[in-house]
């Protein structure tokens, strides 16, 4: 009992880390610049290129977990990465430096009765997190829309893909550092289980 007790205290412990390091990175991503942020999703999508075969090697892991605990061959083909899934992931974080950068926009002004002018502009909703299961190409799109739209994101996979998402997390974490932003931004939660999901949401 006491075991389960301080097993449960670590995954807590380990989950609250990431998320306070992404609530803290929200502020400055939150406020980086355009370019800035182009930066760093470029120097992400070249991450990915120039390692994918650290991608490749840890996805090769997982596909061979993945065997032995029978899994489906849908699901071993949603899991599967080769060089031309990896060059499709960081074409999609380019196709994302190119969009329209929402923060800041206006949607709509209207005047009030007594003359003053009211608008609803698009800001950061700060730290994300999404749950997802299956294909690590989800952590490389998920981390460019939420790092193009200002925010941070916990990004908690599957256990089928965790060494993939823990490579691609990686990389684009350096890609983040390299453009100035901070790299807790783009985490990937280590715990697999149900209890890491609970302390997460």
């Amino acid at each position: 009992r006491k075991g389960a007790n301080r097993e449960m205290t670590s995954i807590r412990e380990s989950v609250l880390s990431v998320c306070r390091a992404a609530r803290d990175a929200s502020v400055r991503v939150g406020g980086a610049d355009t370019a800035g942020k182009n930066r760093a999703l470029l120097a992400m999508a070249k991450g990915l290129r120039e390692r994918s075969e650290r991608i490749l090697r840890e996805n090769r892991a997982d596909l061979a977990a993945a065997a032995s605990r029978g899994l489906s061959p849908a699901m071993i083909d949603r899991l599967a990465l080769d060089e031309a899934r990896i060059a499709q992931m960081a074409i999609g974080i380019e196709e994302v430096a190119t969009l329209p950068d929402p923060v800041g926009e206006v949607e709509r002004m209207w005047r009030r009765p007594n003359g003053l002018w009211v608008g609803k502009m698009r800001i950061p909703l700060g730290v994300i997190g999404i749950i997802y299961e299956s294909r690590p190409n989800v952590t490389a799109d998920a981390a460019a829309l939420c790092v193009k739209s200002g925010n941070a994101v916990v990004l908690r996979g599957g256990s089928e893909a965790i060494r993939s998402n823990l490579a691609i997390a990686e990389i684009l974490r350096e890609g983040l550092v390299a453009a100035g932003l901070p790299e807790d931004a783009v985490s990937v939660l280590r715990q697999t289980d149900w209890e890491g999901i609970e302390e997460m949401l």
